[in-house]
């Protein structure tokens, strides 16, 4: 793989990742700047992946539940990079971190059109949740690790 993962460092680093967050995630449903973030941001894990350019292309956050469960949110790979490993490359970096952290189980809760993708990472569906801003169904997912 010739992409690498990091984290953000500075505030620079910060507003850059939760723009592209909100860029992916929160204005294609004309949600405001803001709507990407949440009360649990700074005790997350907070990872992303850029191209040569610099540019952002990847991003994830990852926290934890519980003494056994972590959860993956806000996870968006840039449209022209999808379909060439980055989305698993991601996904086991946090499997890892959780690993590392004696975490047993992994959730999340996925876009309708994402369950494939996480099913082939060996998640699976166990609850339809729900209309994300009354918009787009969730299903909540769980991986053993």
């Amino acid at each position: 793989m010739l992409y690498n993962i990091s984290e953000p460092k500075n505030d620079n680093d910060f507003n850059y990742y939760y723009y592209y967050r909100w860029l992916y995630l929160r204005k294609p449903l004309n949600k405001e700047l803001g709507t990407e973030k949440d009360e649990l941001e700074n005790q997350s894990i907070h990872r992303m992946i850029k191209n040569k350019k610099d540019n952002i292309i990847a991003v994830a956050r990852l926290h934890y539940n519980s003494d056994d469960e972590s959860q993956v949110r806000y996870f968006a790979i840039d449209k022209n990079y999808r379909r060439i490993g980055l989305g698993s490359f991601l996904m086991q970096h946090l499997e890892k971190i959780s690993i590392r952290t004696k975490h047993q189980n992994m959730v999340l809760n996925a876009r309708e059109n994402s369950v494939p993708f996480y099913e082939s990472l060996g998640y699976v569906v166990y609850k339809k949740t729900n209309l994300l801003f009354g918009q787009i169904q969730h299903y909540k997912m769980k991986k053993a690790l």
